[in-house]
């Protein structure tokens, strides 16, 4: 069986793919280059890809600067310092526009290419990302459009399965899932705004959420 594997080199994307090649899946992994203030994680995504068996791993370079209203793409602070309470309210700032949707889109394209019946994502609905196109309803409303979409939907050779096997996880549990997959923890990286030498910064919302899990979950983060 061969799957599509979308890997961001995180925390999630890596426990993701880990999954999916525990379930017997042929995984082909999916990066971007899309213009992200954290380019140094696509790195931690090709030591991840090679660390845990990935068949293939490419890097697709598209640049969502062109657009940009996002602390990711453009010229806008990373918040930094939030406590839970704030990181729940509203929609934040480091979401980039349809940037779920577009990753989607192209894994779709290489899942027909590779005549590939599943997607994996891992998108997180818990925890306060606040993200639209982390929820249950946007994957499901996918999922039914790529079947429509497709000449191998069409035809019938095919039926997409977009998987996500963390989204229903806190942040603990999908520390705990890596860690009894064997996941290299110490290859990833989470952060948004990270030093020019890589170093994460330690304050914005996922180096928090990252920390809070790994504390949760009784596991030492090899990268804190």
């Amino acid at each position: 069986m061969k799957a599509v594997c979308l890997l961001s080199g995180g925390l999630d994307s890596a426990t993701c793919l880990a999954f999916a090649r525990r379930e017997g899946f042929e995984c082909f992994a999916l990066s971007f280059d899309y213009g992200q203030r954290h380019a140094v994680e696509l790195d931690a995504a090709r030591r991840v890809a090679a660390a845990l068996g990935a068949a293939a791993h490419r890097t697709a370079k598209i640049d969502l600067r062109v657009f940009g209203h996002s602390a990711l793409t453009d010229d806008i602070d990373v918040p930094k310092g939030r406590d839970v309470a704030s990181m729940s309210e509203g929609i934040p700032v480091t979401y980039v526009p349809a940037r779920n949707t577009i990753f989607l889109s192209f894994a779709l394209a290489w899942a027909e290419v590779l005549e590939a019946s599943d997607i994996f994502i891992g998108v997180n609905a818990l925890d306060y990302s606040g993200y639209p196109d982390c929820r249950p309803e946007f994957i499901e409303a996918f999922e039914t459009m790529a079947n429509l979409a497709t000449k191998a939907g069409v035809e019938g050779r095919t039926k997409i399965r977009i998987q996500t096997p963390l989204i229903a996880l806190s942040k603990a549990g999908i520390v705990q899932l890596g860690t009894e997959l064997g996941v290299p923890f110490g290859l990833t990286h989470s952060c948004y705004d990270p030093f020019p030498d890589g170093r994460v910064c330690g304050a914005c919302d996922s180096c928090l959420l990252r920390a809070r899990g790994f504390r949760e979950a009784g596991v030492v983060d090899p990268c804190a």
